[in-house]
């Protein structure tokens, strides 16, 4: 990283000289990550207890998950943060948004329509609360301090998390409306940290094709724009499962389709007018400069057909950045062809460089990098699929929201911060790939325990001391081997993040594990109404074993990466 990126770090340094306390950037990570943690918190903790004890069904309160793919689809909107920086401004207006989705709960009693709208909000604030601080940070700590800094923030992100229980212990003592009020103010003080930390020092954007440019080149590209259109009509399908727009509007999908189809074909006529031809980049010149056909650079990843690389192509005649002034008059210095129409790979290439698509091309070019991405959708499978059906299944075994917020959620997170504290530990001392499969191995079997709880203790009746003690270990061990896996998880994604462009695709990476945890919720809650809690809990114990087939390219995968660092 230059100096610019490091202004943050030297602000936190500056400041530190005038406030002993903040003498460390590692105080500022402690900080932001708790506020990072405590809205996920929320969602997660808080939101089931509450339905639950307003009576909702299990399938709603499942389908509820479906809202967290905010957090899956981060990625889209990621590269724009970083673009556009003023990142603790984002931070603080993230929180205030959550913070005013807590007092609208509290001054709403029982579950209007509304409701389910307000926790999308909510969802879509916290991931935008989270890419600005992953960016930030990132910026803010040197290279040597990554280590220290990475494990404060896995600490003090379950610490936000653990806060989500005093929020929901207090709605034994001041009722629901108290309780969110009191999460309000949380999520204020929140707000304002966010806005006292370091400043970001404003820096040149670097060049390169404009967002208009990107996106003529996805409308040239009808491939390109037919997975696009694939990917919102899934995620639309998983939200309207939760919201059921359909079910009030029975032409919402033929109109959606419609659209969907009309982008599509508009986009294959355009390519038909222009065959060969792309859309001019900026002003009739494509972005950076392009090499001769089949030319193929250093770091441009491996070739298309023909030998051509997917980006980086330059006609003969064409002008590379560097080259000095064209001897022909008029043309510009950067990258303008001399001769030579705007060929589709003019579009490729705006994909591959432009500020929205750029870092998920950069990612998928790798070799073997769909595979990985596989494995990072399923490794934690079966602890997702499990989780959201945990807090109901204490509801429903007779147990207080005082006991479900002391013992499931804040010893719970407590026993988990113990546990990634020792599997980083072990990470470093056996390495990633050992630590994923035996750490994994850990965290699938501490399923087993609730699959016991379940199975013996009755439902709907008053948990008797045997039942407590059996439920308290399920718990503990669960949550202790949850931490164990995630600290090696998050070795592994760290491991294999670009750093040129870190916060994008680390974006990405997450978005994709969070995925699982969306789909997997909604469905666990399908599948626990259907067999019951012991059936399913012993279900999800097997969903662990997809992953593990795909472990010979993770393998190769982290050992490229060490041979290129």
């Amino acid at each position: 990283m230059g100096d610019e990126a490091q202004a943050p770090a030297a602000a936190a340094r500056d400041l530190g000289r005038r406030a002993p306390l903040l003498r460390s950037p590692f105080f500022w990570v402690a900080v932001l990550y708790f506020t990072e943690g405590f809205p996920l918190g929320a969602f997660y903790e808080l939101f089931p207890v509450y339905f639950r004890q307003q009576g909702v069904d299990l399938k709603s309160i499942g389908a509820l998950s479906l809202l967290g793919l905010a957090w899956t689809l981060k990625f889209l909107w990621a590269p724009a943060l970083d673009h556009y920086r003023h990142h603790r401004r984002w931070m603080a207006a993230a929180d205030l948004g959550m913070g005013l989705v807590m007092l609208a709960f509290a001054w709403q009693a029982g579950l209007p329509v509304w409701v389910w709208g307000a926790i999308a909000v909510f969802a879509v604030l916290s991931a935008t609360n989270d890419i600005a601080i992953d960016g930030y940070t990132i910026e803010m700590l040197r290279r040597d301090e990554m280590g220290r800094g990475n494990g404060l923030r896995i600490g003090f992100y379950r610490v936000g998390m653990l806060s989500s229980g005093v929020v929901l212990m207090a709605s034994d003592v001041l009722g629901w409306s108290g309780a969110f009020v009191v999460a309000a103010v949380l999520f204020t003080l929140c707000a304002a940290a966010s806005l006292a930390a370091p400043r970001e020092r404003r820096r040149e954007r670097p060049p390169g094709p404009t967002l208009g440019s990107e996106l003529r080149a996805v409308a040239h590209q009808p491939f390109a724009l037919a997975a696009l259109l694939a990917l919102a009509l899934a995620t639309l399908w998983l939200v309207d499962g939760a919201l059921r727009w359909s079910a009030n509007w029975p032409g919402f999908w033929p109109v959606v389709g419609g659209f969907a189809a009309a982008a599509l074909a508009a986009a294959l006529w355009m390519r038909s007018r222009t065959p060969g031809d792309g859309p001019p980049l900026t002003r009739g010149s494509p972005p950076g400069g392009q090499r001769s056909v089949g030319a193929h650079a250093a770091g441009d990843g491996p070739p298309l057909a023909g030998g051509s690389p997917l980006v980086g192509q330059r006609s003969v005649g064409a002008h590379a950045p560097g080259d000095g002034p064209h001897q022909d008059g008029g043309s510009p210095l950067g990258g303008q062809r001399s001769v030579g129409a705007h060929t589709p790979r003019d579009a490729a290439e705006a994909l591959a460089r432009g500020p929205m698509f750029g870092a998920l091309m950069e990612l998928l070019r790798r070799p073997g990098i769909l595979p990985v991405l596989v494995f990072v959708l399923t490794f934690k499978l079966a602890d997702a699929s499990m989780g959201f059906m945990v807090k109901p299944f204490w509801v429903d075994a007779g147990f207080s929201a005082t006991e479900i917020g002391l013992v499931s959620v804040n010893i719970g997170l407590g026993l988990s911060i113990a546990g990634g504290l020792l599997g980083g530990w072990y990470c470093d001392r056996v390495g990633i790939f050992r630590a994923l499969w035996v750490l994994g191995l850990a965290q699938a079997a501490s399923n087993l325990g609730y699959a016991l709880a379940a199975w013996l203790i009755p439902l709907h009746g008053v948990p008797d001391m045997d039942h407590r003690t059996l439920l308290y270990a399920a718990s503990a061990l669960e949550s202790f081997t949850g931490g164990l896996g995630t600290a090696a998880f998050l070795a592994f994604l760290m491991a294999i993040v670009n750093r040129e462009h870190s916060a994008a695709e680390y974006a990405l990476l997450s978005s994709v594990f969070a995925a699982s945890r969306s789909v997997a919720g909604w469905a666990g809650g399908l599948g626990a109404q259907a067999w019951g809690y012991g059936p399913y809990f012993l279900l999800t114990f097997f969903l662990a074993f997809p992953a593990y087939l795909l472990l010979p390219w993770v393998q190769r995968m982290l050992e490229r990466n060490d041979g290129a660092s």
